[in-house]
C-alpha cells in the first residue's frame, strides 16, 4: 500500500502481518530539494546518504534531487558536486549503473533565498520532474542552511505554492538543529513551519536519533526482562550522559560563537538520550506512542535550586591535544577574543516521577576533551551489605551499565568478581558487547535512516515541536543564569585541551559525593 497522503502522514495497512516488517521499506515516487548544497552537511552527509539509499535499492527509480544555491551552475555542474561528495563520503561501493540512473534526476536552480524569480524557476522545475521522472507531486525540502534563513525559504515556498499538499500528494520540510536559540525563538520557528506545511509534514532532524545504538536503547530496555526491574531509583544511584569531542570548533566559528555547547548538544542530543533512557514503556514503537512517553519525561524534569553549584561551563585553552599544539577557543579564527561562548557544558537534572525520584542525571558535553566518545552510563547503588574486609574490595566500585553510542558501538557491564586464588578478593571486571563483533551487517549511516523515514512519512525518530519547546524550558533558566554571571564578569572557566573539562565540573559532582566516569 502506498505511503504518504495529503496530510504528510502514512497510510497504514491494517492487514499487514508481522513478517512484512522484515521486508525493506522502499520510498514511493518522490523528489528532494536541497537548500545549502555547498555546505559540509550536504556534501558529507546528505548527498552520500541519498546515493547509499539508491545503491541499496530503497529509492524509487525516478527519484529526483534538485539543488538550490547562489551559484552560476548548470545541472551537470551540480551533478559533479554530488559525484565528488559521493566518491569521498559514501558508505557503500560506487556503482556506475546506480549513479547513471540517479544522476538523470539531478537538477539545479540558481538563486538567492529572497529571489522570487528563482523560486518561480524552482516551481517549474518540480513540475517538469513530475512529468519526466514521475515524482507524482511528492517533494521534500531539506533546509541544510543556517537557521537565520529558515524564515526566508519557508516564506518563499509558501508564497510560490510549493508547500501545500493535495489529497493525492505530499510536501514535507526538513530542518536541522538548532531549533531556535531559546524557547521564544523555537516557538516562533514552529509557528512559521506550521503555517506553511500541513500537520505531520515538518521533520526536525536530530541525527543522533538515527544511530543504531540510540535506537537499541529501546530494544535493550524493553526486550530484556532482566534489566527493567532494576531500572529505577531503588537500584540506580545516578546516570551520566556524555558527548565528548577531541576536536575544536574547526572552521565553524561563524556558527558556533554565540551558540555554545549547551545549545548545540545538550538541548537536543543529550536531552533526547535522557528521555529514551528514562521513559516508561510505550504501548508501541509508533511515533505517537514514543512521543507521549518522551514528553512525559521532559515535562517532569526539575532543575537544581542552586545553578551555580550544579552547572559548569568552560572554554578550552591553548595546549596540546593528540600530540599537536592547538589554539585556545578565543584564539581561533573568527572568534571574539572576549567571547563568553562555552565549549564545555555540564548540568545536573532531576526527574520528578515515581521511577526516578531522587536520581540525578548528569549531562555533559565539550570540545577538545580527552577522546571522542558518546555514552550513557547507568551507575547503580552499592550493595547494602558487603561481607568483605576493606582490603578485599580495594578496587571495587559501583556496578555500571554503559551504552556506547560512538565510537565502538556496544554495551559494557561493570561488576565485581572474585580474583582467582584462595583469598576472597573482589575486583571490578567488564562484560562487553560490541556491535561489530556480534553482527555481520553493516549499520546504515544515521542520515540514511532519517532521510528514508522522512520520504516514507515515518516520524518516530524525529522530535516534535512539543519536545523541542520542553527542552528549551529546561535549558533557558541555565542559559539566563550564565548570562547573569557574564554580566558580573564571571565567564566560563578555562580548561586544558586534551583534558576532561574545567575543575568546576568535577566539583559539581564532588558536592554530591560522586565523580565523573572516565570513558
Amino acid at each position: 500500500m502506498p505511503t504518504g497522503g495529503g496530510d504528510g502522514g502514512v497510510t497504514s495497512n491494517p492487514l499487514r502481518v508481522p513478517q512484512d516488517r522484515r521486508l525493506p521499506r522502499i520510498a514511493g515516487p518522490c523528489g528532494l530539494v536541497l537548500f545549502g548544497v555547498t555546505g559540509d552537511l550536504s556534501r558529507k552527509k546528505v548527498m552520500p546518504a541519498i546515493y547509499d539509499l539508491a545503491n541499496r535499492g530503497l529509492l524509487p527509480p525516478g527519484f529526483a534531487l534538485t539543488g538550490f544555491a547562489r551559484r552560476d551552475w548548470a545541472d551537470q555542474d551540480f551533478a559533479q558536486v554530488v559525484h565528488d561528495a559521493v566518491k569521498q563520503h559514501s558508505r557503500t561501493e560506487f556503482r556506475e549503473e546506480v549513479w547513471k540512473q540517479l544522476s538523470e534526476g539531478f537538477r539545479f536552480v540558481p538563486g538567492d533565498f529572497d529571489d522570487d524569480v528563482a523560486f518561480d524557476r524552482l516551481r517549474r522545475t518540480i513540475e517538469e520532474l513530475d512529468q519526466v521522472r514521475g515524482t507524482g507531486g511528492n517533494h521534500a525540502f531539506y533546509l541544510a542552511i543556517p537557521p537565520r534563513f529558515f524564515g526566508d525559504v519557508v516564506g518563499q515556498l509558501k508564497e510560490h505554492g510549493l508547500a501545500g499538499a493535495t489529497a493525492d500528494t505530499w510536501r514535507r520540510v526538513v530542518v536541522e538543529k538548532p531549533f531556535g536559540h531559546d524557547l521564544a525563538s523555537a516557538q516562533e520557528l514552529n509557528g512559521l513551519l506550521d503555517s506553511a506545511f500541513p500537520d505531520g509534514s515538518v521533520f526536525r532532524i536530530d541525527h543522533y536519533l538515527g544511530k543504531e545504538t540510540v535506537q537499541n536503547i529501546l530494544a535493550f530496555r524493553f526486550a530484556n526482562t532482566m534489566f527493567e526491574p532494576i531500572w529505577n531509583s531503588n537500584y540506580v544511584d545516578h546516570v551520566q550522559i556524555t558527548m565528548a569531542e577531541d576536536v575544536g570548533i574547526g572552521g565553524r566559528a561563524g556558527y558556533y560563537d554565540g551558540i555554545g555547547a549547551a545549545r548545540d548538544v545538550i538541548q537536543n542530543h543529550l536531552m533526547q538520550l535522557m528521555a529514551l533512557v528514562a521513559m516508561e514503556e510505550p504501548t508501541s514503537f509508533d511515533a505517537a506512542a514514543l512521543r507521549i512517553e518522551k514528553q512525559k519525561v521532559l515535562a517532569s524534569v526539575v532543575l537544581p535550586r542552586d545553578l551555580s553549584r550544579h552547572t559548569a561551563r568552560g572554554q578550552y585553552a591553548a595546549g596540546w591535544a593528540g600530540g599537536e599544539k592547538v589554539l585556545g577557543f578565543r584564539q581561533e579564527d573568527g572568534i571574539d577574543p572576549k567571547s563568553t561562548t562555552e565549549t564545555f557544558a555540564a548540568v545536573k537534572l532531576g526527574i520528578d516521577s515515581r521511577r526516578w525520584a531522587g536520581v540525578p542525571f548528569y549531562l555533559r558535553t565539550g570540545k577538545r576533551l580527552g577522546r571522542r566518545v558518546t555514552e550513557v552510563a547507568v551507575v547503580f547503588k552499592r550493595a547494602p551489605h558487603l561481607p568483605f574486609g576493606a582490603s578485599s574490595t580495594e578496587e571495587l566500585t559501583q556496578n555500571a551499565l554503559v551504552i556506547r553510542i560512538q565510537p565502538d558501538e556496544g554495551i559494557t557491564t561493570r561488576f565485581g568478581s572474585k580474583v582467582p586464588g584462595t583469598a576472597m578478593e573482589i575486583r571490578d571486571v567488564n562484560m562487553d558487547f560490541a556491535y561489530g563483533g556480534s553482527f555481520t551487517e553493516s549499520s546504515p549511516e544515521a542520515y540514511e535512516r532519517l532521510i528514508l523515514d522522512m520520504l516514507l512519512g515515518d516520524p518516530p525518530l524525529f522530535p516534535r515541536h512539543e519536545e523541542v519547546e520542553l527542552s528549551w524550558r529546561i535549558l533557558d533558566p541555565v542559559l539566563d543564569h550564565w548570562a547573569d554571571r557574564d554580566d558580573s564578569g564571571r565567564g566560563p572557566d578555562d580548561y586544558a585541551s586534551g583534558g576532561w573539562g574545567p575543575a568546576s565540573a568535577d566539583e559539581m559532582l564532588a558536592r554530591d559525593g560522586r565523580t565523573w566516569r572516565r570513558p
